[in-house]
């Protein structure tokens, strides 16, 4: 099944298009995600981006967007009315397809361990994702704002971060987590009365004994009231109930609701419970849909057919550089290491086999998290090149200043091909084992999970060695040459040892 992941980060900046557009643009450079939605406000000088995509992708895409907002939003000189804390605000995960919310919140803290440990960014983990349940609600941790946080964090242990340093930068901190999807919608009022705008708020928000799963606020936008709600659980508290009451709560201060208005996407299930509620329509079914029907696979779509990368092919054979050879190393390892992992499960709980049942199953939990990162260098490795190819192309350098740059891209896109090397001779050791102790009917398998790991490690290591070539260092440049030439030499030598294995056990 495919798996998507939708992100929806908050950016403190909705006021200049180069800042919020050099992010979407940050999220659009990694291969496997799609910007569906860059909502700029600038009364709350506040941009929301949506976008799918793969779990690894999201993954990606999201780091490369918090960078980004780093470089460009100083919290320090940032006015708006939205309460923020960082120049990527919040930043959370919502499963789509193929995926749970755990999965979500494993993406959600792999993401805030790298940005605290390689941008040096404050990282608070909420929602599902939280470590503290007083850091479940956003607004726990976003209270005081920036301006407080500054102010504490340095000081107070309370406000100690999950990740990075507990330095006030003028970055400010950013908010990570996983959670169901949520719906952004506000209501306008037929006055310009902030203050009754905040009375409705508080009588519809949870926190105030209103309905559950809202969060309210009364804002003043271009001269209008406006009640700005999040309806964190749609399914329990539909739109149209949070609607009737904001209605009859305006009523009673003799206002009426002038318009409403959706930030960035809501589900098409929302928008069809309110339909069901306001036309009466109670046995309306998603069949009697056009575009629901139109959206369900074929049957010839279904079962392994609807599970083939096309999209990735595609990519691949494309007229851009990227994807190129090194995802799709990544992906040769990645496959290498999902076939180690079922032999492994043949394995684990079978009765002939339960002499070797815990070292199989040691070595599934292995396959598992190798996978893991083989996948996650899939993006990471053409978003690297992408990286050199945006310093070859920024007109706003200074030679020296290019020469530092490509540098430093040169190493991060060398870096990552190495770290698919390591990993993937790590599979054919995998591999070897699992050939030999494995279940004999799937030995062949086992074969070819080692024999996928050394083309993964081959083809790795000529991305190295292209990327070494490029270095003004040259002791980096022959480290890297060395240890490569090491890798293939150690996965040439597994490869024969199981081939021989698979042959003798397989009887061929």
């Amino acid at each position: 099944m495919q798996q998507i992941v939708e992100c929806v980060p908050n950016f403190s900046d909705g006021r200049r298009p180069e800042v919020y557009n050099a992010i979407a643009e940050a999220i659009r450079r990694v291969p496997g995600t799609r910007v569906l939605s860059v909502s700029a406000d600038p009364d709350h000088n506040r941009t929301v981006i949506t976008f799918v995509g793969s779990p690894a992708g999201v993954e990606e895409a999201a780091f490369q967007a918090i960078r980004t907002a780093a470089q460009l939003i100083n919290l320090d000189k940032h006015q708006g009315e939205h309460p923020r804390l960082g120049a990527t605000d919040v930043c959370p995960f919502v499963p789509v397809k193929g995926v749970t919310l755990d999965d979500c919140v494993a993406i959600a803290r792999r993401l805030g361990q790298r940005v605290g440990q390689e941008l040096g960014i404050a990282v608070y983990l909420y929602e599902a994702a939280a470590t503290r349940p007083e850091r479940v609600k956003l607004a726990h941790i976003r209270k005081g704002e920036y301006e407080l946080w500054k102010a504490e964090v340095a000081t107070n242990p309370n406000r100690a971060p999950d990740f990075g340093p507990a330095v006030a930068r003028p970055w400010g901190a950013t908010v990570i987590g996983a959670r169901p999807f949520l719906i952004a919608y506000n209501l306008y009022l037929s006055s310009d009365n902030v203050e009754l705008a905040n009375k409705i708020a508080r009588a519809v928000r949870t926190v105030s004994g209103g309905l559950g799963n809202v969060q309210a606020l009364g804002f003043l936008v271009e001269g209008q009231a406006q009640v700005s709600m999040n309806l964190t659980h749609f399914d329990k508290t539909p739109i149209y109930r949070v609607q009737e009451l904001v209605r009859l709560e305006a009523a009673r201060h003799g206002l009426s609701i002038t318009k409403a208005e959706l930030v960035g996407l809501t589900p098409q299930k929302a928008l069809m419970d309110a339909a069901q509620w306001y036309l009466q329509l109670d046995d309306l079914q998603e069949e009697q849909i056009l575009e629901y029907r139109l959206a369900t696979p074929d049957e010839a779509e279904s079962g392994l057919a609807g599970v083939v990368p096309h999209d990735f092919l595609a990519a691949v054979a494309g007229s851009t550089p990227t994807p190129g050879g090194g995802s799709v190393a990544a992906l040769a390892g990645a496959l290498g290491a999902a076939l180690v992992e079922m032999v492994a499960s043949l394995t684990v709980g079978r009765k002939k086999y339960a002499a070797v049942s815990e070292q199989a199953a040691a070595i599934l939990d292995e396959a598992v998290q190798i996978r893991a990162q083989l996948t996650e260098a899939i993006v990471a490795d053409a978003a690297a090149f992408d990286q050199v190819l945006a310093v070859y192309r920024d007109q706003t350098l200074d030679p020296a200043g290019k020469q530092a740059a490509l540098e430093t891209a040169t190493i991060h896109a060398g870096e990552v091909p190495l770290r698919v090397a390591r990993a993937c001779r790590d599979v054919a050791y995998l591999a070897e084992t699992i050939t030999q102790l494995g279940n004999s009917n799937a030995v062949t398998d086992a074969a070819a999970a080692g024999l996928m790991a050394r083309a993964a490690v081959q083809t790795a290591a000529l991305n190295v060695k292209i990327n070494a070539r490029g270095l003004q260092n040259p002791h980096l440049a022959l480290a890297w040459q060395q240890e490569v030439a090491s890798l293939e030499a150690e996965v040439e030598a597994l490869a024969g040892s199981i081939t021989a294995i698979a042959a003798e056990r397989g009887g061929f």
